[in-house]
């Protein structure tokens, strides 16, 4: 790094938020280059703070991955959800809100209203890939632009990963002035044992989100290494009886293709050989209990 980077070298943290579904892990992981965060079809897929690193010539932005800002709801889960979301927003330098092209919702100014006004606030357009002609795109720009006056706009689509680069320099030229916090290699500040928990969940959730879009959670009850090769024991946790059936499936067969989907996953991002191990119990409404919610990672 030269001496005239030195000086001008900004870092800090970019909260992604937004409603649920609209794309702020898929956006995370393709500006990393790396599957750090879990998507899923389903609200909720997020379900904890996730800090990813990454470093450029001219800054190091540490993104904030958030669950998604919903109403309210009865559950002691959604309330953390809400929680968590709203704290890296309090607390991040820089505030991106995603939204899905061509549509703007209720729950969008939800989202905008939370923002704090004296900190940038910018807004990524996702999913332009699916607007075939962009010209349709220019009155729902300009309606954004004038209601709300966010200090930039982004088109990005981060299935294609377009526009990527756009986003990255406007949240770097908004950071303070700064040296880098962490090394250049460096994607995140969690675990291998955080992120094995993370996805066998992704896999849990892909395979039976219809069937249980909320009910799964699982805790990695040991985590070693073992003749070169990363040996995982995990529990996925869901809420009733019947539930536990519908993850394990005839002969076993849903649990066993979990467990290797998930082990692949693994070894393509820990570099090395995993033996998993999974099992499947019941604890009853854990979602709505604030006991399990600590166990399980969610809370302080």
């Amino acid at each position: 790094m030269s001496e005239a980077q030195a000086v001008d070298f900004r870092c800090g943290t970019a909260a992604l938020v937004g409603r649920p579904n609209v794309g702020k892990s898929t956006l995370l992981n393709a500006m990393l280059g790396w599957h750090l965060s879990i998507a899923g079809p389903k609200p909720q897929t997020t379900r904890h703070r996730i800090l990813g690193i990454l470093t450029r010539p001219l800054g190091q932005i540490l993104f904030l991955d958030t669950p998604g800002i919903h109403r309210d709801g009865g559950r002691a889960m959604n309330r953390q959800l809400n929680r968590a979301a709203r704290q890296a927003i309090s607390e991040a330098d820089v505030a991106v809100q995603v939204v899905e092209a061509g549509r703007w919702t209720a729950q969008d100014t939800q989202v905008w209203n939370a923002l704090d006004a004296s900190r940038p606030r910018l807004i990524a357009i996702n999913k332009v890939d699916a607007i075939k002609a962009k010209s349709a795109l220019l009155p729902f720009i300009e309606k954004i632009g004038g209601e709300r006056a966010p200090d930039a706009v982004f088109l990005v689509s981060a299935k294609r990963r377009d526009g990527l680069d756009d986003l990255v320099s406007g949240i770097i030229s908004r950071l303070p002035v700064g040296p880098a916090i962490f090394a250049e290699d460096e994607l995140t500040d969690r675990s291998e044992r955080f992120l094995a928990g993370e996805m066998v969940r992704e896999q849990t959730m892909l395979r039976l989100s219809n069937e249980l879009p909320y009910a799964t959670t699982v805790e990695v009850t040991q985590f070693g290494e073992e003749g070169g090769r990363a040996v995982i024991h995990a529990t996925i946790w869901v809420e009733r009886e019947g539930q536990k059936a519908i993850v394990i499936g005839a002969g076993g067969a849903q649990l066993k293709a979990i467990g290797s989907a998930a082990r692949r996953v693994m070894e393509k991002a820990f570099d090395r050989r995993v033996h998993l191990q999974l099992w499947v119990r019941v604890r009853e409404n854990w979602s709505d209990d604030e006991a399990a919610l600590k166990r399980f990672g969610y809370t302080e």
